[in-house]
């Protein structure tokens, strides 16, 4: 039975082990190369402009022996020139794997319902499972994810928010999201993962608070001005949220700092806490490269069933 991987919804904690073991062996995997795409081609369907997630599913591809075409929006303009479903159900006839980065949440749903091999959430509007997991893996590497890591999340209580509240529902940390009232994040995930009980998770409004004794803290980018919210009001809301120095000095002092980039200097975080010491985005990056890898391999090496 094919596996994918949209949402944490049906993984265990085990499985997402699971991958996170195949990616360190891969990355540490000297002497030999595996390559478990080998003589497989993956799609990668995107309807959104895209570097790092773009460029790491592309080279992982290619490391893993495997063959990627590229498919955007302007090419197949999905759900316009052919319904979603059409796209999953002939696509998967010429490919064994679909890596979907769609606008909305749904698209991605209604791809892996129709297609017949894996498909990979690459991001949508709600969810980051990708990116959140190559996250783990890089405070897993320092030593830094255990059941009393304080994780907080400060800004806009968007698909990383919401990515994060999922994963707190199945693997054990303590997760604080600080976020401006009418931004939180989904009150499903919210709920899910404090219904769980895997982990402590905590709401507190106020970011100077909720950074208190963090070990990492972990910002977006801020939503982008709409008409109902101006870009005067959209500041205003939002500066108390913003990573600086001066809210860090509340944190660990050897907290780190997280962010999945692209980053808006002097908006959500200064170029000073992004490019200083405390800074481990540039790790994060390298890291989805490490665990894309892994997600791939156990979906098509049938290490996840």
């Amino acid at each position: 039975m094919k596996r994918d991987l949209v949402s944490f919804a049906l993984w265990t904690a085990e499985e997402l082990q699971t991958v996170l073991r195949i990616s360190r062996e891969l990355a540490s995997d000297s002497g030999r190369v595996r390559q478990p795409l080998a003589h497989r081609t993956a799609a990668m369907i995107f309807e959104c402009a895209s570097l790092r997630t773009r460029v790491s599913f592309e080279v992982g591809i290619a490391q893993l022996g495997g063959h990627p075409v590229f498919l955007d929006d302007t090419t197949i303009r999905m759900a316009a020139r052919e319904s979603v479903h059409d796209i999953g159900s002939i696509v998967s006839q010429y490919t064994d794997l679909i890596i979907a980065r769609t606008v909305r949440h749904q698209t991605c749903v209604q791809l892996a319902e129709s297609a017949t091999v894996p498909v990979i959430n690459a991001l949508t509007d709600l969810l980051h499972p990708c990116q959140v997991l190559g996250d783990v893996y890089t405070l897993m590497e320092r030593r830094r994810f255990t059941p009393t890591t304080k994780i907080v999340y400060v800004g806009d209580g968007n698909t990383m928010a919401n990515s994060w509240l999922e994963c707190a529902a199945r693997l054990p940390f303590h997760l604080v999201c600080s976020c401006p009232a009418g931004y939180e994040p989904h009150p499903r995930f919210l709920d899910e993962a404090q219904t769980a009980g895997i982990s402590r998770v905590d709401m507190i409004s106020d970011p100077i608070a909720a950074v208190a004794d963090a070990d990492v803290v972990y910002t977006d980018v801020w939503p982008q001005a709409t008409p109902r919210v101006e870009e005067g009001r959209r500041a205003l809301l939002f500066k108390p949220y913003q990573v600086n120095r001066a809210l860090l000095k509340h944190a660990k002092p050897d907290c780190v700092v997280m962010h999945r980039l692209p980053a808006n200097r002097g908006e959500e975080i200064t170029g000073e806490v992004l490019d200083g010491s405390n800074s481990i985005a540039l790790e994060q990056a390298r890291n989805r490269l490490t665990v894309q890898n892994g997600i791939m391999a156990a979906l098509l090496g049938g290490s996840i069933q």
